[in-house]
Parts: C-alpha cells; structure tokens; sequence
C-alpha cells in the first residue's frame, strides 16, 4: 500500500514538470513570434525613413495634386 501511494506521487510530480514544460515552450514560442514580428516591421520602418532622409523614395507615387502615395512595407 506504502508502494502505491508513493507512484501516485511520483506520477503526479512527473505530471507537473511536464505541464511546466509545456508553459515554458509555450512562452518561449511566443517571444519568439513577437520579436520577429518586431524585426520585420522594424526593419521596414528603417527602411522607409532611409528612404525619406535621402529624398528620393522608388517607392513613392507622386500625385497631380502634390500628394504622394508610399507603398506600405
């Protein structure tokens, strides 16, 4: 009886770690998501404002009116 109760036990801490596991990925997976989301879009941005300060944008459309139209990175 001893011997039961102690692998419904061990059992149990087996079952924790691996939910713990599991919630660590989890989290790791979902930084990993933001930051290149972050380094995509960051580097777009970079890459329009260079494109701005040099005052010469192959990506921009210059309307009739004066209005100028960017592609969206």
């Amino acid at each position: 009886m001893f011997r039961i109760h102690r692998l419904d036990i061990a059992a149990d801490e087996d079952a924790a770690r691996q939910t713990a596991s599991l919630a660590g990925l989890a989290v790791v997976l979902l930084l990993l998501v933001i930051g290149l989301f972050l380094v995509h879009r960051l580097g777009a941005e970079g890459a329009r404002e260079d494109c701005l300060l040099a005052g010469f944008c192959p990506l921009a459309v210059v309307l009739p009116d004066g209005a100028a139209l960017t592609r969206q990175f």
